[in-house]
């Protein structure tokens, strides 16, 4: 699905409320049965994980920590085995593998973008949010982790909602809501 519309519209703030990282401010959010609106921070992110993948514009990787840390760490915390394996084969995945061990710092705007995709992808979560994917990449490496995305919603059926101004990648979802001034002016569904 993706959210489409001009800055301003609303789509980030719905997506925040869909992932459970702002509050609402009336109604309820239900996410895989939890009413989101009822747990407190805890059980919010313990909600999320493994169940959410969240690409956000800002990027938010810790920079004490080299690309494949901050992939795999995540992993590791919750459990999962074979981490580092994991982290090195979506950061590769996203064409990174030559840069495993450099730290954000060392990184340009759209490699660090490139290891927030691999970190939300790599647990292989049923829900994915993806806020302006490819904002900082270039053409051709934007289209290239578009087709990453929609290949792995393929492989895992994963419900992914794309937050975009651009048309064109709306396009590519099955339905497209687009947002004005906080409110839906259409929402279509792919023939």
């Amino acid at each position: 699905m993706a959210l489409l519309g001009p800055s301003g519209s609303g789509k980030s703030s719905l997506m925040a409320v869909l992932s459970g990282m702002e509050r609402p401010t009336g109604g309820s959010v239900r996410v895989a049965g939890l009413a989101f609106e009822r747990l407190n921070e805890d059980q919010l992110a313990i909600a999320r994980r493994g169940r959410i993948g969240i690409i956000l514009q800002a990027f938010h990787l810790l920079p004490t920590m080299t690309a494949l840390e901050n992939v795999a760490v995540p992993l590791e915390l919750a459990g999962r085995p074979n981490a580092f394996a994991t982290a090195e084969a979506e950061l590769g995945a996203v064409g990174l593998g030559h840069r495993l061990t450099h730290y954000p710092a060392e990184l340009s705007g759209g490699e660090q973008q490139r290891v927030a995709i691999a970190r939300a992808l790599a647990p292989q979560p049923p829900v994915l949010f993806a806020d302006e994917p490819t904002g900082n990449l270039d053409g051709a490496t934007g289209a290239a982790v578009m087709d990453l995305l929609f290949q792995r919603r393929a492989e895992t059926s994963a419900t992914l909602f794309v937050i975009t101004h651009d048309p064109k990648l709306a396009e590519r979802c099955h339905r497209v809501i687009s947002l004005a001034d906080g409110h839906i002016v259409q929402d279509s569904h792919a023939a």
